[in-house]
């Protein structure tokens, strides 16, 4: 009788073992069949909006979450004369301008010395102390926004990007 009883607590050892790896087999195929689920209707809602697309909506730019690019004019460089308590200073600057639509772009190319002239006056009266940080030259790229898209009357400036900024 005692050898019954050994028997059955390796039965019960053995059992609770093929238990535990059933379960866990189970856990991993239900996950696996999640992300599989997960996968195929992600791909499916993502597939919808592009086949369901009308003419009127592939006009469209697509929202990607990133703002669409408008036309650009890029500016032959500006050397000015700063103003500095310490001496001469001088301030080397190439921008290009964004601009929001196409007649835009056409009317500052029209107006190029204008433009060119409310840059150069505007930078000469700036000091060293103005522009030299980050701060400043972010300053300096919203005053000239302002003062250009006031000179443009069908136009509008969305940004300035600073290509070359150089003081001496």
């Amino acid at each position: 009788m005692a050898e019954n009883k050994s028997d059955d607590k390796g039965e019960a050892k053995g059992g609770g073992k093929l238990k535990l790896i059933l379960i866990i087999v189970g856990a991993v195929l239900l996950l696996a069949g999640v992300g599989v689920g997960a996968y195929f209707l992600g791909a499916g809602s993502a597939a919808k909006p592009e086949a369901a697309k009308t003419p009127a909506a592939a006009d469209k730019p697509a929202e990607t979450g990133v703002a669409p690019v408008g036309p650009m004019l890029p500016l032959d460089d500006f050397i000015v004369n700063i103003l500095d308590a310490e001496g001469t200073r001088y301030l080397k600057v190439s921008m290009t301008l964004e601009l929001l639509t196409p007649e835009g772009l056409a009317e500052v190319e029209g107006r190029k010395a204008q433009v060119r002239d409310t840059i150069l006056l505007y930078l000469g009266s700036k000091t060293f102390d103005e522009i030299r940080d980050l701060q400043g030259k972010l300053q300096l790229r919203a005053d000239l926004i302002g003062k250009l898209n006031a000179l443009l009357t069908t136009g509008k400036i969305k940004t300035i990007y600073f290509t070359d900024f150089v003081v001496q």
